[in-house]
């Protein structure tokens, strides 16, 4: 069998996809592409269990596929909370020196990925995965919290 293309054009493909994640964060360069898109994917990572977590490397292409899973630590406790405050702020703490990710870096990267993937793959993946891991890849980026309200009104 030939060396499938997806193989082929991997490095081509990858830097195609961070020069788009650039675009769509307005980001500098393809290197601050890179640690915004690995830090999403990171994020991601640690709110599923390890069989979701494979089946959703499963549809990414190769150097996405390498990225999503380079550096895993399999014994790392499952984060359980999909609150976006919480996701937006862990985005931005990998390499936090060299971290210039904008608070719609989630629905950025989330929007560029849907363009380098096969939708059908990618929905009937997010199917068996919680609502929560649907909505972080929608590419809508969700209403700001609103703080209550202190008045007795």
């Amino acid at each position: 069998m030939p060396t499938p293309m997806e193989y082929k054009l991997a490095t081509q493909d990858f830097d195609r996809f961070l020069a788009d994640v650039a675009t769509e964060t307005n980001l500098g360069s393809r290197h601050q592409a890179y640690t915004t898109t690995q830090a999403v994917f990171l994020c991601f990572r640690r709110r599923l269990t390890l069989p979701q977590a494979i089946a959703f490397a499963q549809i990414l292409p190769a150097m996405l596929r390498a990225l999503f899973v380079n550096h895993w630590d399999a014994n790392e406790a499952q984060a359980d909370s999909w609150d976006w405050d919480l996701m937006r702020a862990e985005v931005k703490q990998l390499r936090v020196n060299h971290n210039f990710s904008p608070d719609t870096a989630i629905q950025d990267v989330a929007r560029v990925l849907r363009t380098y993937v096969e939708a059908r793959e990618l929905d009937r993946c997010l199917e068996t995965l919680p609502a929560s891991a649907r909505d972080f890849w929608s590419g809508i980026t969700p209403p700001a919290r609103t703080p209550p309200r202190t008045d007795q009104a």
